[in-house]
């Protein structure tokens, strides 16, 4: 369906997200959420739309809607959408994707997307009074990463080059008691930790993590307190400290910070922001009169240098 609404060039939602991207022009963009297909048709069509901008595209097939073969979710069925490696209808939905200006050096990515949950360092697996959740079997087969955890070397100009550690993680909701989604994510986000501490290979140099954390370091269900530990980490910069990025009715989550931008240290950080126009602001049309136009999440940008 993301293949025909782009190429039928009328849905309201897909042309406002391309006007924000025009319209804050980045170098390198990651878009989550995005459905995946084999020969990268949506990709190519959705970039397409940029001119000459983004010559340079990259995606790998998600871990969401891949069948697990189990009852994740445990509710007796199989073949659900949440019985899949992460939640997913079909193969590919609302995948990853890199768009870039610059060259991206695809024989150097590293994918961690296929580690077993049960075989990450320190994993916390769900529990019920009766003792694990994920049966044997489950746990045999269950990937950390609900969508993916790409090291995506670019080469920028400026020297280089930059890496982009980037993931789009499950949201910590839509469970039970046990907390699946919520153990689970807050694992995704360790498994960056992990890296960083050189558990998985050498430490990217010049790196940014970049991607939907979908956890608040403040608010929220989830665990908060992973998040403000980890924007506490040395390693990393934050430059936009207490910025929402997500707008979500009042009388459901409200307004949170779940996606980041997060350069290294050895990075100089220019500028930052998170594309969300006031009523009165001259580029608030691109939003909508409800600024919902490319739905609740917002661009989040910033510049940085050597």
């Amino acid at each position: 369906m993301l293949l025909r609404d782009l190429a039928k060039g009328d849905d309201a939602e897909i042309a406002a997200i391309a006007a924000v991207i025009a319209h804050t022009a980045p170098d390198i963009l990651v878009l989550t959420d995005f459905d995946y297909d084999l020969d990268g048709l949506a990709l190519t069509l959705f970039a397409e739309r940029f001119g000459d901008d983004f010559p340079f595209r990259f995606a790998l097939q998600p871990n969401s809607g891949i069948p697990t073969g189990r009852d994740i979710d445990g509710n007796g069925r199989l073949g659900d959408a949440r019985d899949a490696q992460g939640y997913g209808r079909f193969a590919g939905d609302g995948g990853m994707a890199v768009l870039s200006r610059f060259p991206i050096l695809t024989e150097d990515v590293m994918d961690h997307s296929k580690l077993l949950w049960a075989d990450m360092s320190a994993a916390t697996l769900p529990q019920t009074e009766t003792g694990p959740f994920l049966d044997e079997g489950a746990q045999a087969v269950l990937r950390l990463s609900s969508t993916g955890h790409w090291i995506v070397p670019i080469a920028v100009p400026d020297g280089g080059p930059v890496s982009l550690l980037t993931y789009s993680a499950t949201p910590p909701v839509f469970d039970g008691p046990e907390d699946l989604n919520g153990l689970r994510n807050r694992d995704e986000l360790r498994l960056w930790q992990a890296v960083l501490d050189g558990g998985y290979g050498a430490v990217p140099q010049g790196f940014v993590i970049a991607g939907n954390a979908n956890l608040d370091p403040a608010s929220g269900q989830g665990f908060s307190d992973a998040m403000a530990g980890f924007l506490s980490d040395p390693r990393l910069q934050d430059p936009l400290p207490g910025q929402n990025t997500a707008d979500w009715p009042d009388d459901g989550p409200g307004d949170l910070r779940v996606s980041y931008v997060l350069p290294s240290r050895d990075w100089t950080v220019v500028d930052a922001g998170v594309f969300w126009p006031t009523r009165e602001d001259a580029d608030a049309h691109i939003l909508g009169g409800d600024g919902l136009a490319a739905g609740v999440h917002h661009l989040v940008w910033v510049d940085i240098s050597r």
